[in-house]
């Protein structure tokens, strides 16, 4: 079982930087590989970034690609993404998710593929 808790998410300006942050417990963190994904009411969830087990592969979005930045910490359970130069279509509700069934893989992930999700956090960007 793993756990996981968002937070970081809020109300910015179009060409702020925002850094979330995604806490996780249970199984051995740094034995699973660690998604970010968003979605818009309405829309499909949608991939992000994802992380292999020690940050040294990270696979993107498109989208996000050069604005945005996933890393880890495994000392503190916590996997991070950085979104600089937010744009109004950024926002969404984001969401951490964890493949316990990998440990060293970074890719394109389908929202169906990852084990555990958290509540997700809000991000708005709007001036």
């Amino acid at each position: 079982q793993v756990q996981l808790v968002e937070s970081g998410g809020g109300l910015v300006k179009p060409g702020d930087s925002l850094q979330l942050s995604c806490a996780a417990s249970g199984r051995t963190f740094s034995s699973y590989a660690m998604g970010w994904f968003r979605q818009v009411p309405g829309k499909e969830r949608e991939f992000v970034a994802s992380i292999n087990w020690n940050g040294g592969i990270t696979y993107y979005a498109d989208a996000v690609k050069g604005r945005f930045t996933i890393s880890r910490d495994n000392a503190k359970n916590t996997v991070y993404l950085q979104m600089n130069s937010l744009k109004p279509e950024d926002t969404a509700v984001y969401y951490c998710a964890a493949d316990v069934d990998n440990w060293d893989y970074a890719g394109l992930y389908s929202p169906n593929y990852m084990d555990y999700w958290g509540k997700g956090t809000l991000v708005t960007v709007s001036s």
